[in-house]
């Protein structure tokens, strides 16, 4: 077993179904793919719910002050979104996409950029790929990212149906952010504690959220430009835990 294991192991499955998902997709009708993509709406919104758990949890309630667990969460979403919004993060994924769309050229612009941005966006937020690629820095094991790897995988064949190779592109993206997250694992050890991973997992969830209101068609969120919000929601919940 080698570092990055679980990475390349999760962009595989990744590639692998958005082929399936683009050699059955033709056989589905519209109506059927518009309906796939709604179910992942509702499952967004209910993997967000469960996330979003982490706010009352009892590690993250007793190491922080109390009404900080929404505090340091609005904080760190709003600190993530003007970072986000300064280096134009949610741009240069869009610019990304039509670079390869073109680079490979895509017919339906439209389609291939959503999908490569909402699957992009889907595959990197929430705990498991953060968590688990540090642990595989870590040397403790590949198991989370085996589990993200079949969720992926499955999320993968159904979101392609409707979106194509733009969803098969998106293993470019979770391929840098995860193996950073593994050196970061590798260099540094066990980084977090546990109350800063129930604050990392509600503003994942809270990101979740904005997924899959952006699947259902509800509201269009640049979720690209909440990203550093994942970095900023663990050294917020370090600074409340001791300072304030």
């Amino acid at each position: 077993m080698f570092v990055g294991l679980g990475t390349v192991l999760n962009i595989g499955t990744i590639v692998l179904g958005s082929a399936l998902g683009i050699l059955g997709g033709a056989r589905f009708p519209q109506k059927l793919r518009v309906l796939v993509t709604d179910v992942l709406g509702c499952v967004a919104l209910i993997n967000a719910a469960d996330s979003l758990r982490s706010v009352w949890s009892h590690p993250f309630l007793s190491a922080v002050p109390k009404g900080w667990t929404t505090l340091g969460t609005l904080a760190a979403l709003i600190l993530g979104g003007v970072t986000g919004y300064l280096l134009h993060i949610e741009d240069r994924l869009e610019n990304f996409g039509l670079s390869i769309k073109v680079r490979f050229g895509a017919r339906d612009t439209g389609t291939f950029l959503e999908g490569f941005m909402a699957a992009s966006l889907l595959f990197a937020i929430g705990p498991l790929a953060i968590l688990g690629s540090v642990s595989d820095g870590m040397h403790t094991g590949i198991q989370q990212l085996v589990l993200k790897s079949t969720l992926d995988g499955f999320a993968a064949i159904a979101f392609a149906t409707t979106f194509g190779w733009g969803v098969a592109f998106a293993a470019i993206p979770v391929a840098i952010y995860q193996f950073g997250w593994t050196a970061i694992g590798f260099f540094l050890g066990n980084i977090l504690t546990q109350y800063q991973v129930q604050s990392l997992t509600a503003v994942g969830g809270v990101l979740l959220f904005g997924i899959g209101l952006r699947l259902l068609n509800i509201k269009i969120i640049a979720i690209g430009d909440l990203l550093p919000a994942l970095i900023f929601a663990p050294l917020v919940a370090l600074a409340a835990h001791q300072f304030i």
